[in-house]
């Protein structure tokens, strides 16, 4: 029996519509369910006509960049995941004014690959992005940070499509309330460009920021093992990894998940891995540390389940 929503999507000009489409092959921890249905959107009416028809049908949705913060329940997820496609890429330059440029970027570029452009292009103070396995979208969204430095250090404004209105915005930085790890961007919203404001550098030795900081992320995180980064946010003045450690969690295992040997901060997975396996480790470790120590992890990572649950 054909799906009505696939029909009024493909009918609206979304070419891209997959049902039941795997959620974990989309994510860095490999793990999860498929999606109701996984749409790919290369322009603003593709998104409006997702909106609508979501709206209508009563169907939750997501948008997943490159799935490194995402944790999908093994029984799947019964809304729509929307990636955004090459139409959401790009990077444009303008000329710098007092030593200071800005860019404009497409809410799809990867953080790393950017990063890198960024440098290539003769500005500074951005390599720390190199470091985030995720698109400038979801670092909006969240707050992005690594190194000392954050996605609020250096945005101006972004355009958001509401899904609600199918409508395009502009917000400035003043209204986004950007704080760790943390916006108030509507829940209708979708990040779809940004617009960075970052002062000019040599680009060899931007380069060479990025160089230290990928041979240090190499010696310090599982990066050859499936992972979604850093689980928990750190509390203030504290570290979670720290706290983790402490607790003698490092290297404590549940069915597929592991706490990781070189990071505590991070959760690998093994084939065979399930959600729940990771959920049962996070929930183990945040009652080890407050049991050690009386504080209370919260975790970065949002959860897609078959009915809502609490962050």
């Amino acid at each position: 029996m054909s799906d009505p929503v696939v029909e009024a999507l493909r009918a609206a000009g979304v070419a891209d519509v997959r049902s039941g489409a795997s959620l974990a092959e989309l994510t860095t921890l490999r793990v999860g369910g498929p999606a109701r249905l996984l749409v790919t959107v290369e322009r603003d009416g593709e998104l409006a006509a997702v909106g609508e028809l979501a709206s209508r049908h009563g169907l939750p949705w997501v948008v997943v960049g490159r799935g490194s913060n995402l944790l999908v329940a093994d029984e799947g997820w019964p809304g729509i995941a929307i990636v955004l496609g090459r139409g959401y890429r790009g990077v444009t330059f303008e000329e710098p004014v007092d030593g200071r440029g800005r860019l404009r970027a497409g809410a799809a570029e990867p953080l790393p690959s950017l990063a890198v452009r960024v440098a290539d292009a003769g500005y500074a103070g951005f390599a720390w992005a190199c470091a985030v396995p995720g698109t400038l979208g979801g670092a909006v969204r969240m707050n992005a940070g690594a190194h000392g430095a954050d996605m609020a250090t250096h945005l101006i404004e972004v355009d958001l499509v509401r899904l609600s209105t199918g409508v395009r915005e502009t917000w400035p930085l003043a209204t986004l309330g950007l704080a760790y790890r943390h916006s108030e961007l509507p829940s209708d919203a979708v990040v779809v460009s940004a617009t960075l404001e970052l002062p000019q550098g040599d680009p060899d030795v931007v380069r060479s920021e990025i160089a230290e900081i990928r041979a240090w992320r190499r010696a310090h995180q599982p990066l050859n093992q499936p992972n979604c980064g850093s689980v928990f946010t750190n509390p203030p003045g504290e570290s979670a990894g720290r706290l983790i450690d402490a607790a003698g969690c490092k290297g404590l295992a549940i069915g597929g998940a592991a706490i990781s040997d070189r990071h505590a901060n991070f959760i690998v997975t093994r084939p065979g891995a399930r959600a729940a396996d990771v959920l049962a480790l996070i929930a183990e470790v945040t009652a080890r540390v407050e049991a050690t120590t009386g504080i209370q992890l919260t975790t970065e990572v949002v959860r897609l389940a078959p009915s809502p649950v609490a962050p």
